[in-house]
């Protein structure tokens, strides 16, 4: 780590955090006799704290952001220069970033073509609720309003996206929420049995099973289903086969708009440049935030179909037939700055094939972890977006209990090694291990982190 500090000054540093910043996810009362963690530079895969520890970071930023890893200087440059040259205009305006990124975005999404710029995942999913709900009210008399949404999926912060949550435990204490929105079983093959499901066609059965919620709240009233690709934060759940075909079929049945949540899994993460290009299905709503820039700059998009998009502009003369929404902050241009030189990166580096190979790789070695630990029920994920769901019991497939799950994140942690783990989500399953290194992980890397899990589960289950 450089020196750029003083100690002097990083104990200022870490006085002036205790007394006034609010941190995420944590509680802080321990930070009344513990000195909160400032994390002060990164490079590659690794990170630095105030005392000078190295960190091998395995989940990218900490929420699945830095794809691309740290200290890049090519993107940071092009946010310096476009920052020079123009900052900010307001999205009712064009820039030559926001054209050039959105024009790049889509040639990588056959079938999409306009791109809504915001500035966080949460704000995204936002814009994509409102436009469901406008379309409800110019097509169908306000009927088509509800948006179904799955267990354990999440999809953001505010009290709309929150009203779309299934995790039970983020959304404790925050509601009453927005009517309008409906869940759906999730489909977590692992924990088929805790549903009744059959043994055999699960991805169709699970599929199934929203068809049944659509045609119990009427198919004239639902208007969108939302769905994470790959489940993030509820537990790194991968679609079981046949699952996706079955829900786009659905979809087209009902005429019921297929949104995919993509905050996590765009732009990379999985081996393609969208989750959902694995499965062979056309969305009309896509959103996306965490890689996008990898957390060089602020920016999120929710991107459409032309028929989506149509709808807003076929009656110029009623004022107020288009999408009537603002993001501030939409209008910042760094970020589309910062996109475009973080997808060259991805595109000149082969970090799509990088990611596929190394999930590969780092598969095969939690799928060894597991024949040597027994409290690793189940291993799943796809490219570099990988859970270890830890069980007390594999016959019986009883759930670790969260604080014992923490124990081994905390382990790893004071060897040096950041990994994350599902916690305070969902009510008695919080217990996968998650894994979500920078795209440019090596196999060194990999063997760094399974061997830090090892011996975290080795001392924690002796």
């Amino acid at each position: 780590m450089d020196g750029v500090l003083s100690q002097n000054d990083l104990s200022h540093v870490v006085e002036a955090d205790r007394a006034h910043v609010w941190h995420h996810l944590i509680q802080h009362k321990p930070f009344e006799t513990n000195d909160p963690r400032i994390i002060v530079e990164g490079k590659g895969m690794r990170v630095w704290d105030q005392k000078g520890k190295e960190h091998l970071d395995a989940v990218s930023g900490g929420v699945w952001t830095v794809n691309v890893g740290y200290g890049r200087e090519s993107i940071a440059k092009a946010v310096y220069d476009q920052l020079l040259k123009l900052n900010y205009f307001a999205g009712s305006a064009g820039s030559i970033p926001g054209a050039l990124f959105s024009e790049k975005l889509i040639s990588k999404m056959p079938g999409m073509t306009r791109v809504y710029y915001t500035n966080s995942g949460s704000e995204a999913n936002e814009k994509a609720f409102k436009m469901v709900r406008q379309i409800a009210h110019k097509r169908y008399g306000g009927n088509k309003h509800k948006i179904l949404y799955r267990d354990r999926d999440y999809h953001g912060t505010t009290i709309g996206c929150l009203s779309a949550g299934g995790q039970d435990e983020r959304n404790a204490q925050y509601g009453p929420f927005t009517p309008g929105f409906v869940r759906v079983p999730h489909c977590l093959e692992y924990r088929a049995g805790d549903q009744g499901a059959p043994t055999e066609n699960y991805g169709e059965w699970a599929a199934d099973q929203i068809e049944q919620v659509i045609l119990r709240e009427g198919p004239d009233t639902v208007g969108a289903l939302c769905l994470e690709p790959v489940t993030a934060g509820g537990g790194v759940i991968t679609p079981p086969q046949g699952y996706w075909d079955r829900v786009q079929e659905i979809c087209r049945k009902y005429d019921i708009l297929l949104h995919i949540d993509e905050v996590v899994c765009g732009v990379g993460r999985t081996g393609t440049w969208f989750g959902y290009q694995h499965y062979g299905v056309q969305p009309d709503m896509v959103t996306m935030a965490k890689g996008v820039a990898s957390g060089y700059a602020a920016i999120a998009c929710l991107v459409t179909t032309e028929d989506v998009f149509s709808m807003f502009k076929d009656n110029a003369d009623d004022p107020l037939n288009y999408f009537r929404d603002i993001s501030t902050f939409g209008g910042c241009t760094a970020g589309p700055a910062a996109a475009l030189e973080n997808m060259r990166i991805i595109e000149d580096e082969g970090l799509l094939d990088n990611t596929t190979a190394m999930g590969e790789y780092m598969l095969d070695q939690l799928h060894a972890l597991a024949d040597k630990h027994a409290v690793i029920g189940n291993v799943r994920g796809k490219g570099l977006f990988l859970g270890a769901e830890l069980v007390e019991d594999r016959e019986t497939r009883k759930p670790m209990a969260e604080k014992r799950v923490q124990k081994v994140v905390a382990d790893c942690m004071q060897q040096g090694i950041i990994i994350g783990a599902t916690n305070r989500s969902l009510p008695g399953y919080n217990n996968t291990l998650c894994f979500s290194p920078a795209l440019i992980a090596t196999k060194d890397d990999i063997n760094q982190i399974i061997a830090s899990v090892d011996e975290a589960l080795g001392r924690e289950f002796a």
